[in-house]
């Protein structure tokens, strides 16, 4: 019997967990998708396959999902980037994706080509997420491409949450049913977080990351778009060792995830540098909400 998709999981009595995994980019896909694996079977609803956060090649995010989805039956919702792709190669890739079974896709504009890759690497942008989005829902409408359940980012982080609320309005309007948000580590994202559920009519699915150490902590806040990591955060985990800093990152994201229980419609769990154990363990804690 076919898994439910994610809209279906959506339509439910209960929030879904979905769980980010990043694809490999300089080895095979053996150890990704033994995780991917290790994680649906403890509890993850739906395996969302990202693109690289940082603009670097990575085993496309799509054909890992097609693999897991046809290969091993988890239901996957696959990354797609606006930087990389046009549009006749966007809408080539959803009819592929069609085809293996995946109707439901999280659009990103996408981050930037690093700095030191110009030279050789050039991001199209010929689209943001979206048009792209409105130009799914626009195949879809003339019968060119079957119907796709579309997701947005919406960070409630942002500076100015206003302008990240109107543009969340217009992905609406261009189709997009669902938003995963960057991750809520503080009362501000929370509250934007109800502001959200107050003025959307898509399904918010709160994110949720386990900081693991001070320097993953000092990364994220000083080198990653999106994220709020205040002082009280960060200085938690000076001097912490690893099984500390991960008892710290668990607490902390069922602390979150109690915070916005109201608010959300499913959370959307980010897995740091792998670690399958840890995020199992925060899979069980949801569970347990």
């Amino acid at each position: 019997m076919a898994n439910a998709s994610l809209k279906e999981l959506l339509q439910g009595q209960r929030r879904p967990i979905l769980v980010e995994f990043d694809p490999p980019r300089n080895e095979g896909p053996g150890a990704f998708i033994a995780g991917a694996r290790e994680l649906y079977e403890a509890g993850a609803d739906v395996i969302t396959v990202a693109d690289c956060p940082i603009g670097r090649a990575s085993i496309d995010a799509c054909m890992l999902a097609a693999k897991l989805k046809r290969e091993y039956g988890i239901e996957t919702l696959p990354h797609m980037a606006c930087r990389d792709r046009n549009l006749n190669a966007a809408k080539a890739l959803l009819m592929g994706l069609s085809m293996e079974g995946i109707r439901q896709v999280l659009l990103v504009t996408g981050d930037p080509v690093c700095h030191e890759d110009r030279e050789q690497i050039k991001g199209v942008f010929q689209m943001t997420a979206q048009t792209l989005a409105q130009a799914i829902t626009d195949l879809s409408g003339q019968g060119r491409l079957e119907r796709f359940f579309l997701c947005g980012a919406l960070n409630v982080n942002a500076r100015n949450f206003e302008v990240e609320l109107n543009r969340a309005k217009q992905k609406e309007l261009s189709g997009v049913g669902a938003f995963l948000t960057q991750p809520v580590s503080s009362v501000r994202a929370a509250e934007n977080l109800q502001k959200a559920r107050q003025q959307l009519k898509g399904r918010l699915l709160g994110g949720l990351f386990p900081i693991v150490s001070y320097k993953n902590a000092c990364f994220l806040k000083n080198e990653v778009a999106g994220m709020e990591i205040g002082e009280d955060l960060l200085s938690a985990y000076e001097g912490l060792d690893r099984e500390q800093g991960e008892a710290l990152g668990r607490e902390n994201c069922l602390r979150m995830a109690e915070m916005i229980q109201s608010s959300v419609d499913g959370y959307y769990i980010m897995t740091p540098f792998r670690r399958v154990a840890l995020v199992k363990s925060i899979i069980g804690d949801l569970k347990r909400l």
